[in-house]
């Protein structure tokens, strides 16, 4: 692989940027300085250095992101229209003082970053960060029918009539009903507040909240706790993120 094409795949800069930052002598194969961006390099056998900083060669990138309420599932923070779709912490801004997703990314190289599919921006929980738009893809295709289960809490009790109606779909005012949806009770809240977990495999704008008006209830809180084969993991707190695991990138792959 040239080392101009390798450093541009990690996010160093464009062509033209990477090329002067070779030709200044600030990139270091192994022990050596290079200044030439068509050297050839084995990015599996051989260390590359900018400004004495290894580079990690990765094609692309995926992490877990607990969303807090009031942080827009988007790359720039324009307007809240936005649909119910669904290691180590790493260090990240205030979630008070960020406005979008990718803000809460800030401590990362977040060029090339985007939201898997899109949170409300009151919802919270589960979210894919990646650059690997061929995956995001599979993911959010009509076609695959990936599940994506929320934990929701309700105004008033349901009962077993509307979760049947839920199971069998609703109309929520689209073209079409609903897809049939899976429904487990849960225990409520310590406060009495009734509690649900609601799978579905569609992304239509506020589905969840407009499922749950379908049948004459209303959504007080929604977080998504799982995405296809990922869960969200119960040690990140609202605003943090991780890393996905390789074992959790290959059940990715799989969907």
């Amino acid at each position: 692989m040239r080392l101009d094409k390798f450093l541009c795949d990690n996010r160093i800069g464009s062509r033209k940027e990477v090329k002067a930052v070779i030709r200044s002598g600030r990139v270091s194969v192994g022990s050596s300085v290079v200044r030439s961006p068509d050297i050839k390099i084995d990015p599996e056998k051989e260390e590359v250095f900018v400004d004495c900083k290894q580079i990690i060669y990765e094609q692309f990138r995926y992490y877990m992101l607990n969303k807090p309420e009031g942080v827009i599932s988007s790359t720039e923070g324009t307007s809240d229209n936005d649909c119910d779709m669904a290691g180590s912490e790493e260090r990240l801004s205030v979630p008070g003082e960020a406005k979008t997703v990718i803000d809460l990314l800030k401590a990362e190289n977040i060029k090339g970053l985007f939201p898997v599919g899109r949170l409300d921006k009151d919802t919270e929980g589960l979210l894919l960060i990646t650059d690997d738009g061929a995956l995001s893809h599979r993911l959010l295709s009509p076609k695959r029918h990936v599940d994506k289960t929320y934990e929701v809490h309700l105004k008033v009790h349901i009962s077993d009539d509307d979760i049947k109606r839920l199971e069998e779909g609703v109309d929520i005012g689209d073209e079409k009903k609903t897809y049939p949806a899976v429904i487990e009770r849960v225990h409520g809240t310590d406060e009495g507040v009734p509690v649900i977990y609601l799978t579905i495999h569609e992304g239509r704008f506020h589905q969840v909240k407009r499922m749950m008006e379908a049948v004459g209830n209303k959504v007080i809180y929604l977080k998504r706790i799982s995405m296809g084969p990922i869960f969200l993991d119960e040690k990140l707190d609202p605003g943090k993120y991780r890393r996905l695991t390789d074992e959790e990138i290959s059940k990715l792959r799989m969907v």
